[in-house]
């Protein structure tokens, strides 16, 4: 097989699963760090004419990073392409087990399932801790509706204030985030790099939780340690 990955989250996992599969990624693909592949460009904007050059079994993306008209412009072209979609947890394992298999897996990894042991193994919280989680500033935008790392927050026991929110990544001014007092500001540092010096300032009064995005927001090998690394850093925010 050979296979060009536009999802950093889907090129960790293939890579981990199948070395030597992969022939390209994207500049974002910065996992595993060793990776040596040809790289093509943005998820949101891909050379296609380099991907096809590539002759690839199979381009991977996901419905969220990607661009239709770039997925079209590589179907056009005679390029196979598999489109995952993951907003929940469980949703994540389905889909990483689909992309593996169409990846030439012939058995499902260990990592895989280990990490979903992991997350089924979290116990029931009592009353959720509300929150605002903020993706960006300039302008403010934070998690809304039917998202992974909502999804993500929710089994951790954190409701984030939005979850009703007609968009999915809405923008909330400053002052609407404050004035919704969360109990608690959950902050990533991807896509927006968030830091003790850049983001909570913004939040006077309220606690934060500076988060790893890649465990907050990637569906791969990171999923097995995202539970235990993601409470750590929410309950010490709150202590």
């Amino acid at each position: 097989m050979r296979v060009v990955s536009l999802v950093p989250s889907l090129t960790e996992a293939v890579a981990v699963t199948l070395p030597g599969v992969l022939v390209g990624a994207t500049d974002w693909c910065e996992r595993p760090a060793d990776l040596d592949v040809e790289r093509i460009g943005g998820t949101k904007n891909p050379d296609t004419a380099r991907i096809t050059a590539l002759e690839p079994d199979l381009v991977i993306a996901n419905e969220e990073e990607n661009r239709a008209p770039d997925l079209d412009a590589l179907r056009a072209a005679g390029v196979p392409v598999l489109v995952t979609e993951v907003r929940t947890v469980p949703q994540a394992f389905t889909e990483l087990a689909r992309v593996l298999i169409a990846c030439g897996a012939t058995s499902r990894p260990g990592w895989l399932d280990r990490a979903e042991a992991a997350w089924a193994a979290l116990p029931e919280s009592q009353r959720p801790v509300s929150a605002v989680v903020p993706i960006w500033r300039r302008p403010w935008m934070v998690l809304g509706r039917d998202t992974f790392a909502g999804d993500v927050l929710a089994r951790l026991g954190v409701r984030h204030l939005y979850d009703g929110h007609a968009e999915r990544y809405p923008r909330i001014s400053l002052e609407e985030l404050n004035a919704a007092a969360p109990e608690l500001v959950v902050l990533p540092d991807e896509p927006y790099r968030f830091t003790a010096d850049d983001g909570p300032e913004a939040f006077p009064g309220l606690p934060c939780a500076l988060v790893s995005g890649r465990h907050l927001t990637w569906y791969g090998p990171s999923l097995l340690e995202a539970p235990r690394v993601l409470a750590e850093a929410l309950a010490a925010a709150r202590r």
